[in-house]
């Protein structure tokens, strides 16, 4: 690939790294991501997915921005309010890099969608704020053979995973590590349990590392295991997260082979 110009300047501090080089840019440039919400977690990753040049950037948001998004959801602005997210996200990452392509996608992804939804794109990576749609997610990618990058946030403490399950190489699954969701009020929503603001930067970011690791295949894979960042002690912490051979999903006698029949 022969870069612009405007490609070698905007691109250079990949450029220079052993590790990237024009190789790695090309293979940012030619990928096609999907962001699963413009939320906490989706404001810093399509910010910087963006800035190194993902080529091709899908978001999933059927919300619009409200004032009590503001605290932490650093790609929209108090100006946005009311607008669709997929529409404000678009105008901050066409200001940050206008060399991509951004596509928005202002639905609810449901059974029926997602299937068509992440067929359309190499990876995916999940910034979303329920089970419900992480296990959709995680089920969908499974069954299509896509690699998911998925992050969470609540309070103080972020995790981290990717998970390839689909391509057959024995590695594990969401469900491996949920395998179901918890029971309704166990586990609080932000807008009831609270996130710090940074913290949704911070993962969101990390996040992104991941993201552009697997595309550009540099690094050690976070496939397999899991990392929990607490943001109060400062403690970080990866562990090992094997597959569970009788994961409905992924296990040796999966039962979820049909998501229209599935329900997360």
């Amino acid at each position: 690939m022969d870069f612009t110009e405007d490609q070698i300047q905007r691109y250079a501090r990949h450029i220079v790294l052993p590790e990237v080089g024009g190789v790695g840019q090309e293979k940012l440039l030619n990928a096609r991501v999907l962001v699963i919400g413009a939320g906490g977690l989706g404001a810093p990753l399509l910010m910087y997915l963006a800035a190194a040049g993902v080529g091709t950037l899908g978001v999933v948001d059927d919300d619009v921005v409200d004032l009590s998004n503001l605290q932490r959801q650093v790609i929209h602005g108090t100006g946005n309010i009311g607008t669709a997210k997929v529409e404000s996200a678009g105008q901050s990452v066409g200001d940050i890099n206008p060399d991509i392509s951004f596509v928005p996608h202002q639905v609810r992804l449901t059974a029926t969608n997602v299937d068509d939804l992440i067929g359309e794109y190499d990876l995916i990576a999940d910034g979303s704020d329920n089970f419900a749609t992480r296990f959709l997610v995680n089920d969908a990618c499974h069954l299509a053979g896509k690699t998911l990058v998925s992050a969470a946030i609540l309070r103080f403490e972020g995790q981290i995973a990717t998970f390839r399950s689909g391509r057959g190489d024995g590695e594990p699954c969401y469900r491996c590590l949920y395998r179901e969701a918890p029971p309704l009020g166990l586990v609080p929503s932000c807008s009831e349990g609270g996130v710090l603001g940074a913290l949704a930067g911070a993962v969101g970011s990390l996040q992104a590392i991941e993201v552009l690791k697997e595309i550009m295949g540099i690094g050690d894979s976070m496939a397999g295991w899991l990392m929990i960042y607490d943001a109060l002690s400062s403690d970080v912490q990866k562990m090992k997260l094997p597959r569970d051979l009788t994961c409905p999903l992924c296990g040796d006698a999966a039962s979820i082979t049909d998501l229209s029949a599935h329900a997360a």
